[in-house]
């Protein structure tokens, strides 16, 4: 079994190679569950201006109807115009792609923005769809049959591997 990641330390390496590129426009967006969690702590690290937002992107997955509501589903809310809008999308793994697929096409439904960036924590591979993040601190290599799941308690965050 490989050694998981800090998952403290990653938020804190991710935000100090996001804080050049941020500006007073920028706005986060962190994707239910995990990239809500790592977006709220970039949004007080980074002193972000703009509101935070977060995505449900359930009901835009392909594969919707096979999944169906995660538990904790929660609406999505985007306090801020979208529109020519410099948009970091955060999450805590990047897989498939098929998540942050999801999280354009409903992110679109607010708005056209200027800019949008992916920021996450850990690139486990396995890429279905052209989907690359702009600041990653984190390479890790899981074969199929295992999923990374980033954990919440209380602050403090923590990764798990689980089997499928």
């Amino acid at each position: 079994m490989p050694t998981l990641p800090d998952a403290t330390a990653l938020c804190a390496q991710l935000a100090a190679a996001m804080r050049p590129s941020i500006t007073p426009q920028t706005a986060l967006v962190g994707i239910h569950t995990g990239g809500a969690w790592i977006a709220e702590r970039l949004h007080r690290e980074l002193a972000i201006q703009q509101p935070l937002g977060s995505i449900d992107v359930a009901f835009y997955r392909d594969d919707y109807n096979q999944r169906g509501l995660h538990k904790g589903a929660k609406a999505s809310n985007i306090p801020f115009d979208v529109e020519g809008a410099h948009i970091v999308i955060v999450d805590d793994v990047l897989y498939t792609g098929r998540t942050i697929r999801a999280a354009l096409n409903e992110l679109f439904d607010y708005g056209r923005p200027a800019r949008v960036d992916l920021a996450v924590l850990v690139d486990r591979g396995g890429r279905e769809l052209p989907v690359a993040a702009t600041w990653c601190p984190q390479t890790l290599a899981l074969p199929a049959s295992q999923t990374l799941v980033l954990e919440r308690d209380g602050e403090t965050l923590s990764f798990r591997i689980t089997e499928k």
